[in-house]
């Protein structure tokens, strides 16, 4: 039987539930033990596919093609191993399923109520995961703060689930905050004290409670916050701030934070946790043995959360090359012809961002068309890859009004458009191409060299595709179709051999980047914006002396 453990958050949102969840299961992990984590969130969004990113930051999916929460993306950075559809769930869909059922008569006529239906149906999601025989332990990660309205049912379901399934099967792990008052020079337990009252007055008494802190705490701290919380000693975790979110495994391990879980759940401790590789990372990560800076255009930049598993990628790319990744945030809606030289400058490489919409558009194109004149290392995803091909095909194939139908429906030449079949669906997300497809790559091109393989799975998320009407022509004009769907021809990968690093992609390679696996593509890009900053040093040792005293 699998047991379970619940994080929830107090005080203030924000505080890392999902690190804090992530980096558990990763210590439980390294110990030995199979362990998923799940989020259930409390909007009533069926799921954060059509939200805004600047709402909820990106929309993360699965290889089954579920649309989840950007925390998924921590789960799986961490863990190594792939989520699914049963690792998110939100309020709209238990509130769905359990309209549906009612629809369908499955209560038989009873009035349907908050309790028990809700709850149990939110009960019957937290053990489908342990349910399987896959997993000794579930993490679940409640979204929200306690006290929020939303939350209520879920801290409702997590007292039942208590109550069912006993001490030695499930435990609480309450986050929460120690703010520093600067102005007084201490810190402040009195927020956490409330936290965990209302967490009580539901009915749910945590095992742990993990404290946020700017400052370090003091034993007298921990033992005043036991008092008035009523749990151990041992119990109460500092969770210091630190430079990278992949410390806070090594930080959760020093605290003895697994082992206590352990000891509560009643799980022999058998090993000691195998994180060398993670500690190969970390030193990697922060003793870098160059710099690059890149530029990220794309329009929600305002948020880093709109781009946070490309940003994490970029991170894991640069531990492999010993390499400090500095990005620069370049919005597309105010990049021109006339201003993309010096929005450009200094950079190593340039990486066009995914998104929808018209917004920004032609900001990215003349983006593009400056790191393809310039030999600058490009790296365009989904929408970053459509740009490429509709700047190629404005100014190297002569469709001067080429462009996609999804910003300009008249086009008189659609290079990007949606296939036929598309066209009769308009019900939103239903012509979206979601989850893993195959990719065939063709011999002796750069994907090729990327990914040392010929075929390979990658994640989707758009509703356009290139147009194979014009794949002969582009490809007479030199830029190549590297990597194709084997099964529906439509075009993967778009590259150009004449130029040092030029690679577009219609999937979302960031997606499937993790600490133990960086994403070839990334690593690779990130190996090229390193040749290419060396060569401008090269060339130019004045400014590369200059820059480097100004770092």
């Amino acid at each position: 039987m699998a047991k379970y453990i619940f994080v929830t958050g107090g005080v203030t949102s924000s505080l890392g539930k999902g690190i804090i969840a992530a980096s558990l299961a990763k210590l439980l992990q390294a110990r030995g033990l199979r362990v998923t984590i799940q989020k259930f969130d409390p909007y009533i969004n069926v799921d954060p596919g059509t939200l805004n990113p600047y709402e909820h930051g990106e929309c993360y999916v699965t290889e089954d093609g579920a649309e989840t929460d950007l925390d998924l993306g921590h789960y799986e950075r961490f863990l190594n191993r792939p989520t699914s559809q049963a690792n998110n769930v939100t309020t709209g869909r238990i509130y769905q399923t359990v309209i549906n059922k009612e629809r369908e008569g499955a209560y038989l006529g009873k009035t349907v109520q908050v309790i028990p239906h809700i709850t149990d149906e939110i009960k019957r999601r937290v053990l489908l995961l342990g349910n399987e025989g896959q997993y000794d332990i579930v993490i679940t990660e409640v979204g929200g703060t306690v006290g929020d309205i939303e939350s209520l049912p879920y801290i409702e379901a997590v007292r039942q689930l208590q109550w069912e399934l006993g001490n030695e099967n499930c435990l609480v792990v309450h986050l929460t905050l120690i703010p520093y008052l600067r102005a007084a020079k201490e810190l402040k337990t009195k927020p956490t004290q409330h936290s965990v009252r209302m967490l009580s007055e539901n009915g749910v008494h945590p095992d742990i409670i993990v404290c946020r802190t700017e400052e370090p705490m003091t034993y007298d701290l921990k033992k005043k916050i036991a008092l008035f919380c009523n749990v151990n000693v041992d119990a109460v975790i500092e969770a210091n701030d630190v430079p990278t979110i992949y410390e806070v495994p090594l930080e959760m391990m020093r605290e003895k934070l697994d082992v206590i879980c352990m000891q509560k759940l009643h799980i022999p401790i058998r090993q000691e946790p195998e994180l060398s590789r993670w500690r190969e990372f970390l030193d990697k990560l922060k003793y870098p043995k160059s710099k690059v800076t890149i530029g990220l255009v794309g329009k929600y930049v305002e948020l880093q959360d709109a781009y946070k598993s490309i940003l994490e990628s970029f991170i894991h790319a640069g531990a492999v090359n010993e390499c400090k990744v500095v990005v620069q945030y370049i919005h597309s809606e105010f990049i021109t012809s006339e201003n993309v030289e010096e929005k450009l400058a200094g950079l190593d490489g340039v990486l066009v961002a995914p998104g929808f919409g018209n917004r920004g558009i032609e900001g990215k194109i003349a983006a593009i068309q400056y790191a393809r004149e310039h030999q600058i290392p490009f790296f365009g995803i989904c929408l970053g890859m459509q740009c490429a091909v509709i700047e190629f095909a404005r100014h190297r194939m002569g469709l001067p009004e080429a462009h996609s139908t999804e910003m300009n429906p008249s086009t008189p030449d659609p290079v990007i458009d949606l296939m036929e079949e598309q066209k009769k669906i308009t019900a939103k997300g239903g012509t979206m191409r979601l989850g893993a497809y195959p990719c065939q790559i063709k011999p002796g091109t750069l994907a090729e060299k990327i990914y040392g393989t010929h075929l390979i799975s990658e994640r989707h998320r758009h509703r356009y595709e290139f147009n194979n009407r014009y794949l002969e022509a582009m490809e007479k004009a030199g830029m190549i179709a590297s990597g194709v769907n084997p099964e529906t021809g439509l075009v993967e990968i778009i590259e150009l051999p004449d130029h040092p690093f030029f690679f577009g992609c219609q999937y979302h390679p960031e997606l499937k980047s993790t600490v133990e696996n960086p994403h070839p593509a990334f690593v690779a890009f990130i190996k090229a914006a390193k040749v290419y900053a060396e060569g401008r040093k090269a060339a130019n040792p004045l400014h590369a002396e200059s820059s480097i005293h100004a770092v």
